[in-house]
């Protein structure tokens, strides 16, 4: 059967009259030729024949740089786009190191079990074509215990990830004693996947770790790298505490690429609902996959990739047979993944599904062509999900299904917001009192603290004596000891800033209930509660029950196609004003707040329409947070120009407006940041927008949105305007109340143009 090629298939986009209508931009990225450097003089016989044999001639251009300044002992961050041969950043530095001396040992750090794999078995590869006796081993929750004293006394290279350093690694060093003397090279790969709690978590690990290392006598050297993000330089030093070196001159060669903005067709004009995107997705990537063009299709979750599969493989099984098209998600187990990831490399699978679990650096060959369902959140993202198609030298096409949320309208109407913008700066705060005490109290059982002695550079005497007067720690001969038998490390969660963390188990299978994750008390309010849809690892939960005494919350795996919403009733307090700023008719702050919420009722929200398909009570108690948030006070004469009922409703279609925008911002997830309006704020009698962290002392997310506000009120301001609805909509304003959306949408408008003019008029 005749099958087109990929320009054809293009074409033809370009042409259909069906397809065309929908394309809202056509953006090409012309090939780069390739940027090269010879092998260094110094560079190890053994080690350049090895990357000869393996068909690579000559170093990319970043790479040389890389291997320069790490000869130098300069610590150094990588950033180019995906599949551009970072691996050889660190790589051949270690290798080099450990061929000079073969005591040398280098700690590579990812942030996932599947991406430690991966880069393993590439480091053996090399190893192998050099054939030298270098041993690199995973060290993870999968490494059996039978070589797990191989991996201590003999591993060169221990591959591993931040959970099982925090809480296998570290509190047992003295089993490393060998590997931690020897210690030359810390690599940690992923490094914007650092950021937010999870980030400000890993920060005090590194400290940790670098405590452990120097007690032994060693100093090593930092590698990391980093997919494009604003910030990669400080993100970096924040992490590591270290001065940086920030590599970006990407040598390596890229074909042309295709990128297509796509808006499906508008089914309801009033309510300016379009038709589901899992529908044009499906019909876009059946025209690749049915002409044999290898397409990777990334969906937002567990359910959507389960929906586009089954479809797909219906549509083209009877041409290829169903298992040319595979689903890859969190879930999949660790040799089914490694099965995909082969047959993608071979080009047996033409075809995959996935959740952002691809998103990460996992070799899976370089396919034709992306499909995306939906803006995956930040730009960052999106350059990751495009960049695994486009083979080096070949064309490609990157095509972004848009959703019906506000940010997914609001990307694809406003392309140049995508292009001209640079990707999304990383936060952390590692000072965080909450984070920075558990993480003190790791180090304390794993080497006890000297009076005068700092956490890498942080005061923390202060917080020493506060936990010996709680008896955690005992202070003798001016050191400060453990006291507790149980480390504390295991009670501790990278993923979380809350000390009391409700624990979440999985009672899919009545014979064997398995403890799945946790989340903090005052997130589980919303998304734990009885029959609360809840996401883990791409895989769909409804909660049957959450015993708020015990910090119990017990889940069973499904397959729907709504999500749920849980309201939260808010009594915000402001506890300090740290910093502010005047406009006309409004002022903007930043400082503490307090924040008491009760959770009320919950929605289920369809996923394709966002429409409401139901709702139910929710019974718990009220609970109290201390955070960081930022806040927009009107004048109270607003009140009398628009009526205290339609403002409300324009504060709340305002709110529904940042809580799109300010993730985008703050590289967040949705629910790190919550924004409530009031109309009357205790603090100030005044209509009041605040928006604040949703972590215990707060994690910087809110401070940035404060630093950046002119930039997120004008995309609030771009995003309501552009709307093509006539009187409001989910897309924009949101569900409003019955006080007519119109009024709602204009009151909005006003709101926003009032906060960005220096002189202006409601």
């Amino acid at each position: 059967m005749f099958k087109k090629s990929l320009q054809q298939l293009l074409r033809d986009l370009k042409e259909n009259e069906s397809f065309k209508e929908q394309i809202v931009h056509w953006h090409e990225l012309e090939a780069v030729e390739a940027r090269t450097c010879p092998f260094p003089d110094q560079m190890n016989n053994k080690l350049v024949q090895a990357l000869q044999k393996r068909g690579i001639g000559e170093l990319y251009t970043h790479q040389e740089a890389a291997y320069s300044a790490t000869q130098k002992g300069e610590n150094i961050v990588a950033v180019t786009p995906t599949a551009s041969g970072k691996t050889l950043c660190y790589n051949l530095p270690v290798l080099q190191q450990i061929s000079e001396n073969n005591e040398s040992r280098a700690l590579y750090i990812f942030p996932t079990k599947a991406l430690a794999q991966d880069q393993m078995s590439e480091l053996n590869e090399l190893i192998d074509e050099m054939d030298v006796p270098i041993r690199s081993y995973t060290y993870d929750g999968d490494t059996s215990p039978s070589i797990r004293q191989a991996v201590r006394k003999v591993g060169h290279v221990v591959i591993t990830n931040p959970d099982m350093l925090h809480s296998a690694i570290l509190p047992h060093h003295t089993k490393w004693v060998s590997f931690f003397e020897n210690l030359q090279y810390i690599i940690i790969d992923e490094l914007h996947t650092y950021r937010g709690v999870f980030g400000s978590h890993v920060a005090n690990v590194i400290r940790r770790l670098k405590r452990i290392a120097a007690y032994y006598g060693a100093n090593p050297t930092f590698i990391c790298t980093s997919a494009t993000i604003a910030n990669p330089k400080e993100l970096a030093e924040e992490l590591t505490g270290r001065p940086m070196r920030l590599i970006q001159n990407n040598g390596a060669p890229r074909g042309k690429k295709h990128f297509i903005f796509y808006n499906p067709p508008i089914v309801n004009e009033p309510l300016n609902i379009r038709r589901s995107a899992t529908v044009d997705v499906n019909e876009l990537a059946k025209q690749f996959l049915t002409n044999g063009i290898q397409t990777i299709v990334f969906a937002r979750s567990r359910v959507r990739v389960e929906i586009i599969l089954s479809h797909l493989q219906e549509l083209i099984k009877h041409r290829f047979g169903p298992d040319t098209i595979r689903g890859y998600r969190g879930g999949y187990l660790p040799k089914q993944r490694r099965e995909i990831e082969r047959g993608l490399r071979k080009g047996d699978i033409i075809g995959v599904v996935s959740t952002n679990a691809l998103e990460l650096g996992v070799d899976i060959g370089q396919l034709q062509v992306c499909v995306m369902t939906g803006y995956p959140g930040s730009i960052a993202s999106v350059w990751q999900q495009a960049g695994r198609a486009g083979r080096r030298q070949n064309e490609s096409a990157i095509i972004m299904v848009a959703g019906s949320s506000p940010i997914d309208q609001y990307i694809i109407q406003h392309p140049e917001a995508f292009f001209d913008r640079s990707p999304e700066s990383a936060r952390l705060n590692p000072d965080n009192l909450i984070i920075l005490m558990d993480h003190l109290k790791c180090a304390a059982y794993e080497l006890p603290f000297k009076r005068g002695e700092t956490f890498d550079g942080v005061e923390i005497e202060e917080i020493l004596e506060y936990l010996t007067e709680h008896q955690v720690l005992h202070e003798r001969a001016e050191k400060w000891y453990w006291m507790n038998e149980s480390f504390p490390a295991h009670g501790i969660s990278l993923r979380s800033a809350s000390q009391e963390n409700v624990v979440i188990i999985d009672q899919s299978d009545v014979t064997k209930h398995t403890v799945i994750g946790e989340m903090d008390r005052f997130s589980s309010m919303t998304l734990l509660h009885d029959e609360a849809i809840y996401l883990h690892q791409g895989t769909q939960y409804q909660v049957e029950y959450l015993d708020w005494d015990e910090r119990k919350a017990f889940v069973r795996e499904v397959s729907v196609e709504y999500y749920t919403d849980a309201n939260l009733a808010v009594k915000l307090t402001v506890l300090e004003e740290d910093e502010t700023k005047q406009r006309p008719y409004a002022h903007l702050s930043y400082g503490d707040v307090m924040v008491n919420a009760k959770a009320t009722i919950f929605k289920k929200i369809r996923m394709s329409t966002f429409e409401n398909i139901g709702s139910g009570p929710i019974h718990l108690p009220e609970e109290e947070l201390h955070s960081s948030g930022m806040w927009f006070s009107f004048s109270p004469e607003l009140i009398e120009q628009f009526g205290e009922a339609s403002l409300e409703a324009g504060l709340m279609g305002f709110a529904h407006v940042l809580g799109a925008v300010c993730p985008v911002f703050a590289m967040c997830d949705r629910n790190d940041l919550h924004v409530v309006p009031q109309i009357k704020a205790d603090h100030s009698e005044r209509p009041t927008v605040f928006v604040y962290d949703s972590y215990p002392g707060g994690i910087g997310l809110s401070k940035e949105i404060y630093q950046k506000v002119d930039s997120v009120l004008q995309h609030v301001q771009n995003l309501v305007e552009s709307c093509p609805c006539q009187s409001g909509c989910q897309a924009c304003v949101g569900a409003t109340s019955s006080f007519g959306q119109l009024e709602t949408k204009q009151i909005v408008k006003r709101l926003v143009s009032g906060l960005l003019a220096d002189k202006t008029s409601y």
